[in-house]
């Protein structure tokens, strides 16, 4: 993944192309496919596969908590985050005059459950200035009635890295409010783990697979430390989540198992959990920090390339701020992604705003490529 030979090892899809899509879609490794193959066959083996499943999903589960700083039985995995999300919201039995903050940094899944009819409470947008959340911006939207602050560690929207320590620091001195980070656009790219101390303070943590991870769909990882299991113990019917689910009073009462378990409420996506063992096993094998100190240089050099070409960033310009993502809007964005399609070149486009991912497997020569061509599909279009 971090020298030429590597890199054509285990992603010979990037041949040829500039991959710079990673905060949409990640390019998998070989053990991710590996691990669908080792699910297929051990599914033949009908129930006595399971016995192997069950080992793969503890493995998975355990990887998972070292990168994000928790042990295993703090950790389940669920459908996608949008799923956890939604837990989340049952797990906080919210009530009228309750109230939930989010950001306008946050990707839908992590609002859209308490924008619905059915959730009583109030949300508060905590909105951005000039591309970055500023923190003393919060104290004044919590409240003794604040029940849940959301937060990206990483905007989908724009790249800006959320410093949750401090974050955490303001919700829990000025309301009795738990924080909820979404480390999607993180995880795989940037140090989780206990010694960065990236999460520290965070009441639940959540993330997709299929992104930087470079995983499969049909994942969600989700971490509840320990002193917050009783909290986020999820009320929700199933039989994975719930204590004695076939006991002799199972049509009486169910009991939800506490913290990260209730959250998998069914039965696993034992596919799923193959290819995100092989993911982290591949990415743990490269090393984290060695991915962040390869993609840093180049995220500031593609900033700095941005600001030369005179672009409307949305992204912060100072990359402290930043962590994989850079975005900037044109009138012209989808005539400048299809320019850049055309060449092989692969940006996110939405609504005007074009959004460039740099991960493990970029290199100096494709934030030069991307560069060159973006000066002139600039003067072009």
């Amino acid at each position: 993944m971090l020298d030429a030979a590597t890199r054509a090892r285990d992603f010979p899809a990037l041949a040829g192309i500039v991959y710079l899509n990673t905060a949409a879609e990640g390019i998998p490794p070989p053990a991710v496919g590996e691990g669908l193959v080792q699910y297929f066959r051990d599914k033949q083996l009908g129930m006595d596969g399971r016995l192997r499943h069950a080992a793969v999903h503890a493995e998975a589960r355990r990887l998972a908590a070292e990168l994000i700083g928790l042990e295993a039985d703090d950790v389940a995995i669920c459908s996608c985050s949008s799923e956890a999300f939604n837990l989340a919201s049952l797990a906080l039995g919210l009530r009228a005059g309750d109230e939930v903050v989010v950001t306008d940094l946050d990707f839908p899944a992590r609002v859209t459950p308490f924008l619905q009819d059915g959730c009583p409470a109030t949300v508060t947008v905590w909105r951005s200035r000039e591309g970055s959340l500023v923190n003393d911006d919060l104290v004044a939207l919590l409240s003794p009635r604040t029940r849940l602050v959301s937060l990206p560690l990483v905007s989908f929207y724009n790249g800006f890295r959320a410093a949750v320590p401090a974050v955490a620091e303001i919700v829990h001195r000025h309301s009795p409010a738990l924080l909820a980070v979404d480390i999607t656009q993180g995880l795989g790219r940037i140090p989780l783990d206990r010694d960065s101390g990236a999460l520290a303070g965070a009441d639940l943590i959540v993330s997709s697979t299929h992104k930087w991870l470079l995983g499969p769909h049909g994942g969600g990882i989700v971490g509840v430390p320990s002193t917050r299991r009783d909290t986020w113990t999820v009320p929700a019917g199933g039989w994975f989540n719930i204590h004695d689910a076939f006991g002799a009073d199972r049509f009486e009462r169910a009991e939800s198992l506490p913290g990260a378990a209730s959250f998998a409420v069914g039965m696993p996506n034992y596919p799923a959990l193959y290819a995100i063992k092989g993911a982290i096993e591949y990415l743990s094998g490269v090393g984290i920090a060695a991915i962040d100190r390869r993609a840093t240089p180049l995220v500031a050099e593609c900033l700095s390339g941005l600001r030369a070409l005179g672009v409307d960033l949305l992204s912060p310009t100072d990359p402290a701020r930043l962590a994989g993502i850079l975005a900037f809007r044109h009138p012209r964005a989808d005539a400048l992604h299809r320019f850049l399609h055309e060449r092989k070149i692969h940006v996110m486009h939405h609504a005007g705003r074009l959004r460039v991912a740099l991960h493990g497997y970029n290199t100096a020569a494709d934030v030069a490529t991307f560069l060159q061509t973006l000066a002139a599909a600039l003067a072009t279009v």
